[in-house]
């Protein structure tokens, strides 16, 4: 039994690590690019080669991604979820991706192919990854999941459906922020409930 909340700790602190980190160099990030602005930018246009912050945003979300993955496995072994574990890897592969192949790269007709994919598995797998966290985590947290997950997916429609309307006046940075912020926030959180001690009786 010491060994499998072990693996719940292991996670944890990747999740809770990977994700911290990334917020804070994506806030230096914002800071360094000339004129960048939340609401008309995209968070990916951080990593555009050209500009100095894509020398903290890509390595950053290469991080994140990484980690991510690697708590996928742990959560797998502590969980037995698979479905659960699988969306936590592929919203970690999804943002490995999106840091190896910044949007100015492998463009097919203007557009960031490799990219463009990586952010639509950690935007999809992200959200779901919220949700399906209810079997596995206590309450009330597992229902805060639910509603993060939910709206971060809501978004993702929206940022879709929505531009020739300029994203109900959030602007393109500003509907892709309601999408990531969401799950970011899950994922710190659900870092630290894993860390957080727990009786041999009760349930992650």
């Amino acid at each position: 039994m010491a060994s499998s909340y072990g693996y719940a700790t292991k996670a944890g602190v990747l999740l809770f690590v990977g994700s911290c980190q990334f917020l804070i160099f994506l806030v230096i990030a914002e800071t360094i690019f000339p004129n960048y602005s939340v609401s008309n930018n995209y968070i990916s246009d951080l990593g555009v080669w050209s500009e100095l912050s894509a020398t903290i945003f890509n390595p950053s979300i290469i991080i994140s991604g990484s980690l991510t993955i690697a708590a996928g496995y742990f959560i797998l072994k502590r969980f037995r979820k698979r479905a659960f574990s699988s969306f936590v890897v592929l919203s970690g592969i999804g943002a490995l991706t999106v840091g190896i192949f910044p949007e100015d790269t492998f463009l097919v007709n203007a557009v960031p192919v490799f990219h463009a994919i990586g952010a639509l598995l950690a935007f999809v797998f992200g959200g779901l990854a919220a949700i399906s966290s209810y079997r596995v985590v206590k309450s009330p947290f597992k229902y805060l999941g639910v509603v993060l997950g939910v709206l971060s997916l809501l978004a993702m429609i929206l940022f879709l459906f929505t531009g020739p309307y300029d994203y109900f006046g959030l602007g393109a940075g500003g509907m892709e922020r309601m999408i990531t912020y969401p799950t970011l926030v899950w994922t710190i959180c659900l870092g630290g409930h894993l860390m957080a001690p727990h009786s041999p009786e009760a349930p992650c």
